[in-house]
């Protein structure tokens, strides 16, 4: 059964689409072929890199990248992790299906965090939940038109 290619895609693609992409390597790599992009691209996010590399995760062979970089991919799935990319999502041809599972911003958080520790909170609780989506992505995702 070939993998079903599902594009993580964020405002930036420095921090959520980055984790899911990371949780989706290390998580279902027998089952999908993960991708991330962005509206536009902000770097690869520190935070984001350390607090995944405390659960067990390397995502520092990631790159912050342009959804446009991707548009010979035909994926099956487009996951909006946030509502920006939510609202400014392009068309994507083909039977892509578009689904939004929204994620609190951890740089946004962090910004009103009175310590480092504080900040960095922010961010596993929303690589937690990444995580807990998708571990069980398969069953979350709607039917494919046709499947």
């Amino acid at each position: 059964m070939p993998k079903l290619k599902i594009l993580f895609l964020c405002t930036g693609n420095s921090c959520r689409s980055q984790m899911a992409e990371g949780w989706a390597r290390h998580l279902q790599a027998d089952q999908i072929e993960p991708y991330s992009a962005g509206i536009k691209t902000h770097g690869l996010n520190p935070n984001a890199v350390k607090v995944m590399a405390e659960a067990g995760v390397d995502i520092t062979g990631q790159r912050s990248k342009l959804v446009d970089e991707l548009r010979d991919v035909g994926f099956d799935y487009v996951v909006t992790v946030c509502d920006h990319a939510h609202e400014s999502c392009p068309l994507f041809p083909g039977k892509t299906k578009v689904v939004h599972v929204g994620f609190d911003d951890p740089p946004r958080l962090a910004k009103t965090a009175k310590t480092e520790e504080e900040a960095l909170g922010h961010y596993r609780r929303v690589r937690d939940e990444i995580r807990t989506f998708v571990a069980d992505i398969i069953n979350r995702l709607p039917a494919k038109d046709g499947a």
